[in-house]
This record gives structure tokens, sequence and C-alpha cells, in this order.
């Protein structure tokens, strides 16, 4: 989808008028595919300007997310069925609860959550969590070669893991060097679904949102 400069919606022709950035301008039906998107994609940009996700929580923590996002990541966790889930980012921890309880639901399943800093206060709540049994907690950068290598660890042999990458939402941090320790080790644990001591060729590439 091209960068959009203006929309005006026509409830009464039904017509989405759409400007583009670069000067082209489109009409498409309101009611339509293409209008979704494009409405969809406003909503969301106005909805994270205005903290709308703030407004959530799961099991009593704040979970920082957009609830249809909620409900698509949990379409994939339930389809893969990882044995990990490995998430950068804590915050106050709502996420963390959240993948915790599908995986108790489903009855298998473990969070490891990371952050480089994760406030006296979240700890406390996540450690007097009832979910706290399906979650580890790692108060360090997801960079950090050491990081990398105590979530390795953690890992058993054969098992299946799931990376969420929500922490630093900078370019710098999704998109690690592939001659870096750290970033083949990240890179094939993505590549692979699990760990291994092989490096995966190409770099780590993800656009910050």
């Amino acid at each position: 989808m091209k960068k959009v400069w203006k929309m005006t919606a026509d409830t009464v022709s039904q017509t989405l008028f759409v400007t583009n950035a670069d000067g082209t301008t489109e009409q498409v039906p309101l009611y339509g595919h293409e209008a979704f998107q494009y409405v969809s994609y406003l909503w969301l940009k106005s909805g994270w300007a205005t903290k709308f996700p703030y407004n959530f929580s799961w099991m009593g923590r704040p979970i920082i997310q957009i609830p249809e996002d909620m409900l698509m990541i949990q379409e994939v966790i339930y389809r893969v069925k990882p044995d990990v889930l490995i998430e950068t980012g804590v915050a106050h921890g709502g996420s963390g609860v959240f993948y915790a309880s599908l995986f108790e639901a489903m009855g298998k399943g473990r969070v490891i959550s990371i952050d480089i800093e994760i406030r006296p206060h979240n700890r406390a709540a996540l450690e007097a969590h009832e979910m706290k049994k399906r979650i580890t907690l790692i108060e360090r950068s997801s960079t950090d070669a050491q990081t990398l290598a105590e979530v390795r660890n953690l890992i058993k042999p054969g098992e299946s893991v799931m990376v969420v990458l929500d922490s630093n939402h900078t370019r710098a941090t999704v998109s690690v060097p592939a001659d870096d320790a750290a970033g083949r080790l990240l890179a094939a644990m993505l590549a692979t679904g699990g760990l291994t001591e092989q490096a995966a060729e190409p770099a780590l590439t993800e656009s910050a949102g």
C-alpha cells in the first residue's frame, strides 16, 4: 500500500477518495476490501497515537496490545503449539500472562520473557500471578550474547520455539548483524523454530514499526 496523504469518505456515493503522497489518486468502493485496508491502516495509526492499546488488561495485568492482534496471535500459537515462546519486551507482563494462559489451556508450553528492565512492582505482580508457573523472566537486553546463551540453556533438545519481538521498536534492535554471535543464534531460532549451533546465513532483519 502506498503512503497516503489524504482520504475522503463519501457515504452518499459509497466511495473512498485517496490521494497518495506521490500525487496519484484512487477511487475505491467505500465498503470494499481496498477501502477497508486503507481505513484499517488509519485506525491503527490513530489507535497507537491515542494510546488505545493501553486500555486493556489480561488476567489483571495491563497488556498494551490491540485486541484484534491478540486474537490473531492466539490463532498462530494454537496452530503451531510451540513448546516455548520467547518474548522480548515485558512492560507490565500482560502479554506474557496472555501467552502463558493459552499454554495453560492447551496443557503444554511455557514463556520466556526478556526485558532490559523489569520494574520491581511489575516483577512482584508477575511472581505472585497464577500463570507464573509457566513464565521465566530474564532481565537483560534481548540482543546481549549472554541473554541468548541463557535462553539456549533453558530450551530442551527437540523443543519447538516461537519468538515474538516486541521490545525496543528500532531498527538497531530488530536488525541484528549476521556476523554477531547473538544475531546468528537468534536468526537460527527464528529460521528453524528451534535452537541450533549452526549459524543462519542471512542477517536477521525486521522493519521497525
